[in-house]
């Protein structure tokens, strides 16, 4: 558990340090203006004329007491846009992990577990087919089904009224995320699906599981008990790519639906080349797939304590 802590604050590290030397390198402007007198002003006061090596470490050290600086284009600390907006990121990707896993793992059960048949073979078309669109085709495509039929509202998350009940509030924000969830749920159920289903063929084909067929196991047992415990394990282990795949696909699906987490702060700071908002948003970013591999290591540790024992 320690050497996973230190891998997650070393992968911290090296992503927001990583994006700010980036950015700091790249040409144009710093985001501070077009007048002359201002820029000079504004790059002396934020310490962008002195040495490149000289402007990294005071960043750690600022990093290291949690101050990532201020916004030259909001005018405001990161810290507190990262506040506002890492929980909106966060909800949206917990919500789209939990549709794809709710509807992937299942649907690759019935899959792996079923040889032939019609529906089985529709499942895994259909889950070829989402894995064979990119999500910014899939955000447009649902955008535009929503925007037609107004089944589901677009256009991102409204400002909410203090006055608002905690039920009216909470029934505002769910209809709007339901669909940049749903466009980033998509493919990651898809390939949850291919992947369990494998595994569970493979599962099911074990020697254990054939004994306790041959001893009178009833079918769905062997399936959604034995079976399912053991073909969890290559799903579980692929988590903190999923995680990461769900950071990538939220960038494009956030800029796409309008919804204003992290992915949309990001694109905001790149084109401003708000140096230390671009930082902010790596750091935050890196610290959500630190946490989603640790996780999944601990969840691959419960299910199989032997991997516990090697790490």
């Amino acid at each position: 558990m320690f050497r996973r802590a230190v891998f997650a604050a070393v992968l911290v590290l090296l992503v927001s340090s990583s994006a700010l030397v980036l950015a700091r390198l790249a040409p144009g402007a710093d985001g501070i203006g077009s007048d002359v007198a201002v820029i000079a002003a504004e790059r002396h006061r934020l310490g962008f004329d002195r040495p490149l090596l000289e402007q990294y470490v005071g960043w750690l050290v600022r990093s290291a007491r949690l101050d990532f600086g201020e916004s030259l284009r909001f005018r405001r600390p990161v810290n507190s846009l990262l506040r506002e907006r890492a929980g909106r990121t966060l909800l949206l990707g917990v919500s789209a992990l939990l549709v794809a896993t709710l509807a992937g793992i299942p649907l690759g059960v019935f899959t792996g577990s079923r040889s032939g048949g019609a529906l089985p073979a529709l499942a895994r078309g259909a889950s070829i087919l989402v894995l064979s669109i990119p999500p910014l085709v899939t955000s447009l495509v649902l955008l535009v089904i929503a925007a037609r039929t107004g089944w589901l509202p677009a256009g991102g998350l409204p400002d909410i009224p203090d006055t608002a009940g905690v039920w009216s509030a909470a029934a505002v924000t769910l209809r709007h995320l339901a669909l940049p969830a749903l466009a980033l749920a998509l493919p990651i159920a898809a390939s949850l699906e291919r992947l369990q289903s494998r595994s569970m063929a493979d599962a099911l084909a074990e020697p254990c599981i054939l004994a306790a067929a041959a001893r009178g196991v009833p079918k769905r047992r062997l399936i959604w008990r034995h079976g399912l415990r053991l073909s969890l394990k290559p799903v579980l282990a692929i988590y903190g790519i999923v995680v990461g795949s769900v950071l990538s696909g939220s960038f494009v699906v956030e800029i796409v639906t309008g919804w204003q987490g992290l992915g949309d702060l990001m694109y905001e700071a790149l084109k401003a080349r708000d140096l230390y908002l671009v930082a902010g948003c790596a750091a935050a970013g890196s610290l959500y797939l630190a946490a989603g591999i640790l996780l999944s290591d601990v969840a691959l540790a419960a299910v199989d304590p032997r991997i516990e024992e090697l790490t």
